[in-house]
């Protein structure tokens, strides 16, 4: 037998689907139904007898046919669309006279009026006829030859899906049948088969796809089965012969295949064959049933231009929620989390089941829930698209007046609408069980007050969540709060899929030169008005918020990078042709990206523009001087001049649109439900975590055409943080154990019940004052710094535990409104007096008031020396490369540098503590560090001896010390500096305890900060010096100082 794309293919699936229900149709017979007119597509006769059957006109009991005048014009009506105005315009004509049926007027006992006539029983799917053909000849559009559709399959006699067939022996058998249907779709081809269908397939055998009319190569999709009942019976299905008479039929034409195909037909089939690729989509997308529901419920239309159909995985998971929302138990309905990763549709995933809730459920009201105003109007400019009738709720008071309007549309909002809806209700809760919440991205939005008031305005609503990134393990109760997981697509499985493209990872590094020394000193310059515990706050501070990335140096260099790396991947080729691609530049705040801007256009090589929001609001916690920052006002006045209004909506527009910006710079905006499929980079010039990092690199992971992979350039330093993330999230139902669960609930509920203790103990600090609206008296009281510790303490425990409370409904609802508002009135009145107290007593210094100069000194004494790739581009996905890379990362070499970093910073801030050993400290570590740089040094004793160097950072000692010495911190301190005393030799162990003794003698509350009791220690010390050891005046008074120094850093 030769292996033909007939008898490898094209006969296994006409088997199957006669197996499945279909009448099969010789080619000669379906031509004869078509009038014998090749132009003519549709089983006229078929369908005539089909109208004829399932329309009934009902008027009460009383049931009258359609008249055959008026079935004629019904099939005239479907026949005669024209493809004038482009063939998905005809698409959606066709398929709302499919789905919603034709009106005609007709007298009843001579009463006229419209009534409609159905082409499909869509209710009772045995009333339709369901006939296949193959070799469907079809005459092409102004041609007088045609083209031949291998197989065709008919509902009620119009053609619902069109099949062609390869053999697998063939090079590229799937890219051939996808390049035959789109040749098909053509101007001067087969439009007027392909307007009538809605499933598209094309197989190989080993191989298939799946798409609806207008698709492009790259959006054709895989079916995955998911119904046991099917997959159970598929191998049935498949062994199962065919009666005598319709295998005749089958090979009756000489035309098509000969003696031989027939015989090595019977011969296949006398043994066990076992289901393929092909058989499981032919079973899972066309089996009659099926059939009918994906044509009904999945497919939309996007914007009238797109033909859209659902993949596998929406398809199952919508049918999941379905079957599970329509028990009503105890008056509500039980919901769930979709977790289907991000660019998988989601939107659509929600605009689908709005519609199939709509038809499935008696008057129900569909809300759909985000946490953020521009995803608020993404969403429902997505659902309006695919012409979901939809209303966007702009206040609480309008949300409830829609709610109670019982509409027949979708009602979209942010989360922050209920707190304005709860106040608008009053006591009238929304008690419906027909009130359904979609909420996207649960684990922004399920949280604290927010959440509460949804429940209290809605409280037998069923919530379905979605979201695109993986609920962190530790975040067990989100899932199973409402209902635990209906359904998961992980990212691996789509990437598998080709639902979206794999994401390659690139590491690369500014390397820098810091000038130490003149930098530290012009930093205690800039703070040398400030107590020792500020300038150590302050230190903290500063390299938390992480300058050294923001000089303007280091800006420079990785703004030349990108542009280099952009133009030469994805600029414009030497005939000057784009690619079409577009890439996105992420950075900690408005002020540096105003910076990076400024640094591309004066390289010149890509074209660039700025989104954030307007200067006096803030994006982000790090972004601590943008909104003061003159650059950045002066910046957004531009954008407001060059256009108007609506900044982000016609940046936004040019970029999708590829006029003008290449490269959008962003901080926080667009990080998430920003999809354009353009987008190929994503440059990181900040740190991410957690889920914000898994919903921004998601941002490059769009199908579009000729795009292999997304890419993430990172200059961040990322890589351990995605590599956490991808560990720490999951979608997998394993994650979700029911015992952690109940341990976490019951964990909840004794913390609220430690509230009212909480309470009571930070009022109690303020029960001697006696005017308790007075503020002052407040602050006058919290003089006194252990006051102001204990006051931090139980505020911090009593805010923590008030939150919980918040975020549960049981405590909103066992606790009176009087008793909850007066907990949060204490809580801003005790918030106001802890930022009062903290600005006045300076137990806390404002970064921003020294960041600018800092910034300036790093700007001066930072030197950006040179890009290096830091790690090669691999895939996120190959987990075990991933490792290995991070593990390069975090090996013999890095693990010394990073333990040097942190060491050095933790000696820098703690110098005062112990001068001479952590001075002692950071020359050693500056040291092995030069000579590992210079090979000088292995790695793996270079990290030996920085171990042991941190070991002594972290103890405070070096192993030296006396026993009798090691009690106190202050008296280790003391000890080692006096050992780098010559003149004292032998008399370090007789004058630390001394100098203990002196100043434990005048401790008393802030001795540090009064001069009489330091005079009186210097006086007292420096005669002991000078009387025991006859030091000199001069050498008294230096060492007495160093001491008492020492002493005050470790009080």
């Amino acid at each position: 037998m030769a292996f033909t794309e007939d008898n490898i293919s094209q006969i296994p699936a006409l088997k199957l689907l006669i197996n499945l229900g279909y009448s099969y149709l010789s080619s000669s017979e379906a031509l004869q139904l078509r009038e014998n007119r090749e132009s003519n597509v549709i089983l006229t006769d078929i369908l005539r007898e089909r109208l004829m059957h399932i329309n009934d006109i009902k008027i009460g009991s009383k049931k009258t046919k359609f008249e055959p005048a008026n079935i004629e014009k019904a099939i005239q009506k479907i026949q005669d669309i024209p493809l004038s105005e482009g063939l998905v315009q005809a698409c959606n004509q066709i398929y709302n006279l499919l789905v919603f049926g034709h009106a005609l007027e007709q007298s009843i006992d001579g009463d006229k009026k419209s009534h409609t006539i159905q082409y499909i029983d869509w209710e009772n799917p045995a009333n339709n006829y369901y006939h296949v053909s193959e070799e469907f000849s079809v005459l092409r559009t102004g041609r007088k030859d045609t083209y031949r559709p291998d197989i065709v399959l008919f509902v009620n006699g119009i053609p619902l899906a069109v099949i062609e067939c390869k053999s697998p022996t063939i090079k590229e058998p799937i890219k051939q049948a996808i390049s035959q249907h789109i040749r098909n779709q053509q101007e001067n081809g087969i439009q007027n088969l392909y307007v009538y269908s809605q499933v598209l397939l094309s197989t190989s055998l080993l191989e298939t796809k799946y798409a609806t009319t207008n698709t492009k190569e790259e959006f054709w999709a895989i079916w995955k089965e998911k119904e046991t009942q099917f997959i159970d019976s598929l191998d049935r299905l498949v062994n199962t012969a065919l009666s005598k008479d319709i295998e005749r039929k089958l090979f009756s034409n000489p035309d098509i295949r000969t003696k031989s195909d027939h015989i090595a037909y019977q011969e296949k089939y006398q043994q066990y064959v076992a289901p393929t690729q092909q058989d499981i989509f032919i079973q899972g997308l066309l089996s009659p049933e099926r059939l009918l529901t994906i044509v009904k419920d999945f497919i939309l239309f996007e914007a009238g231009v797109v033909k859209k159909i659902a993949r596998f995985q929406q398809f199952f998971s919508i049918n999941k929620i379905i079957e599970r929302i329509k028990p009503v138990r105890n008056g509500k309905r039980k919901g769930g989390v979709i977790w289907h990763t991000q660019g998988s549709g989601k939107s659509l995933t929600m605009a689908m089941l709005a519609r199939k809730i709509q038809d499935t459920i008696n008057n129900p009201q569909i809300i759909l829930v985000t946490d953020r105003i521009d995803l608020d109007g993404q969403i429902t400019k997505t659902l309006q698209k695919v012409e979901v009738d939809v209303i966007n709720a702009a206040s609480g008071k309008q949300l409830v007046s829609l709610l109670k309007g019982n509409g027949d549309f979708v009602i979209t909002t942010i989360i922050n609408k209920f707190d304005a809806a709860v106040k608008s209700l009053s006591d009238n809760q929304l008690t419906s069980h027909n009130i359904f919440v979609l909420i996207d991205e649960a684990h922004r939005t399920q949280h604290g007050i927010f959440n509460v008031n949804m429940e209290k305005v809605l409280p037998n609503a069923c919530f379905i969540v979605f979201t695109g990134t993986p609920l962190m393990k530790k975040q067990k109760n989100t899932a199973n709060k409402f209902g635990g997981i209906i359904d998961t697509y992980p990212i691996s499985e789509a990437v598998e899929d080709g639902a979206i493209v794999p994401i390659l990872y690139e590491g690369r590094l500014a390397v820098q030169d810091v000038n130490r020394k003149v930098l530290d000193k012009s930093v205690d310059m800039v703070m040398e008005d400030l107590e020792e515990y500020q300038r150590a706050d302050l230190k903290k501070k500063m390299s938390r918020a992480g300058l050294i990335t923001k000089t303007e140096q280091n800006i420079d260099q990785i703004a030349f990078d990108i542009s280099k790396h952009f133009q030469s991947n994805w600029g414009k080729d030497k005939t000057g042709i784009h690619s079409g691609f577009r890439g996105m530049v992420v950075c900690p705040d408005k002020l540096t990206a105003v910076k990076y801007k400024k640094a591309f256009d004066l390289i010149g090589k890509v074209k660039t523009e700025v989104v954030m929001s307007a200067p006096d609001t803030r994006e982000n916690n790090e972004d601590v001087h943008s909104s003061e920052s003159p650059e950045v006002t002066q910046y957004y006045e531009l954008l407001k001049t060059k256009y108007g209004q609506r900044i982000d909506e016609d940046i936004i527009q040019q970029y999708e649109k590829g006029e003008n910006i290449e490269l959008l710079i962003v901080i926080d905006k667009l990080l998430t439900g920003f999809d354009v499929p353009q987008t190929i980079v994503m440059y990181l010039c900040r740190k991410l975590r957690e889920h914000t990092l898994l919903q921004a690199i998601a941002r490059v992971n769009r199908v579009f055409p000729g795009k292999d992979y997304g890419y993430i350039i990172d200059y961040a330093g990322i890589m351990e943080e995605l590599q956490e993330a991808l560990e720490n999230y999951s979608g997998d139902d394993n994650s979700f154990d029911p015992k952690d669960l109940a341990g976490s609930l019951t964990d909840i509920s004794e913390e609220i019940n430690k509230l009212p203790r909480a309470h009571t103990d930070l009022l109690n600090i303020f029960k001697t004052i006696s005017n308790k609206q007075n503020i002052d008296e407040y602050i006058v009281f919290l003089s006194d710094q252990s006051i102001r510790d204990d006051f931090y303490n139980k505020f911090n425990v009593f805010a923590r535990i008030l939150k919980v409370a918040l975020s549960s409904i049981d405590f909103h609802n066992q606790t009176p409104e009087q008793e909850i508002k007066q907990y949060k009135d204490d809580l801003k009145k005790f918030a106001g007096i802890r930022v009062a107290a903290n600005s006045i007593y300076l137990d806390k210094i404002s970064f921003t008031q020294y960041e600018k100069q800092l910034q300036k000194l790093l700007d001066q004494h930072v030197i950006t020396e040179e890009i290096i790739r830091l790690v090669e581009p691999l895939n996120i996905l190959d987990t075990e490369a991933f490792a290995e890379e991070v593990e390069k990362l975090v090996g013999p070499r890095a693990k010394a540098e990073k333990i040097a970093a942190a060491t050095s910073k933790y000696l820098s801030i703690n110098i005062d503590a112990n001068p001479a050993l952590f001075k002692k400290l950071s020359e050693l570590i500056s040291e092995t560090i030069a000579e590992m740089r210079a090979n000088r040094l292995s790695e793996i004793e270079a990290l030996r001896r920085l171990t042991d160097y941190k070991e002594q950072a972290a103890k405070g000692f070096s192993d030296d010390i006396p026993d009798d010495i090691k009690e106190k911190t202050r008296n280790i301190a003391v000890f080692q500096l006096l050992k780098q005393e010559s003149y004292l030799i032998d008399k370090e162990v007789e004058i630390t305890k001394m100098f203990d003794e002196i100043v434990t003698k005048f401790e008393v509350v802030d001795w540090h900060k009064r001069t009489d009791i330091i005079n009186k220690i210097e006086l007292d010390f420096g005669d002991y010096l000078m009387d025991v050891f006859d030091v000199s005046m001069a050498k008294a008074d230096e060492l007495t100082k160093k001491l008492i120094d020492i002493a005050i850093a470790n009080r």
